[in-house]
């Protein structure tokens, strides 16, 4: 029971839209209706207030981590197992994929699944941002550092943290982070796909 209740928590937590906030806390238009009108801080970046990027790049990185963070302190204090921390990770991050107050139509989870990461274990999630980290450095688009990231994730997950449940979500969540970046891999493999701070591409 108590599983279904923190899940439940979770993706509400998950649903909360920062991109589409910061955008009306910094008069911005909505997301959803310029650049590739995803409801994320790289394209709240195209608007070219950097403030409110960061603002939803923490917001929804931080929901990521709340809910993991949460679930794992009561798990410790009352005792509900693996399967609670799991399941918080999953669903924020389904959430933020999915979320209600957006009629489900989310972002493509990079920040949230990062503080997702973080939650599980801090070394994990400064693997992957070190790796997007580099990968951005080296190429400057936003897409395929979050692809490289998210292929290694499961590897350093399984490394690092010991419970083949957690891995196991960790994979859920990188397939979903390729299921919901499929436009830009195709704009990748043509040679078409924005770089970071730019304008999208007609």
């Amino acid at each position: 029971m108590e599983v279904v209740m923190v899940c439940f928590f979770a993706y509400l937590l998950g649903s909360i839209p920062f991109a589409v906030i910061a955008s009306w806390l910094f008069k911005l238009p909505d997301p959803r209706t310029y650049g590739s009108k995803n409801p994320g801080a790289t394209n709240v970046l195209r608007s070219g207030r950097k403030a409110a990027a960061v603002l939803t790049l923490l917001g929804d990185a931080g929901k990521g981590w709340v809910a993991v963070a949460l679930a794992s302190h009561f798990s410790l204090v009352l005792g509900w197992g693996v399967e609670t921390i799991a399941g918080a990770a999953l669903a924020v991050f389904l959430g933020h994929l999915f979320p209600v107050f957006l009629g489900f139509q989310g972002g493509k989870g990079v920040a949230t699944s990062a503080g997702v990461l973080f939650g599980l274990d801090v070394w994990l999630g400064m693997l992957v941002i070190l790796t997007w980290g580099l990968v951005a450095l080296i190429g400057r688009i936003s897409s395929l550092s979050a692809l490289a990231a998210a292929l290694l994730a499961p590897i350093y997950a399984y490394i690092l943290v010991d419970s083949k449940l957690i891995v196991f979500v960790v994979v859920i969540i990188t397939l979903l982070l390729f299921w919901r970046h499929k436009s830009n891999i195709i704009n990748l493999a043509a040679g078409k796909e924005t770089r970071i701070g730019e304008k999208s591409k007609t």
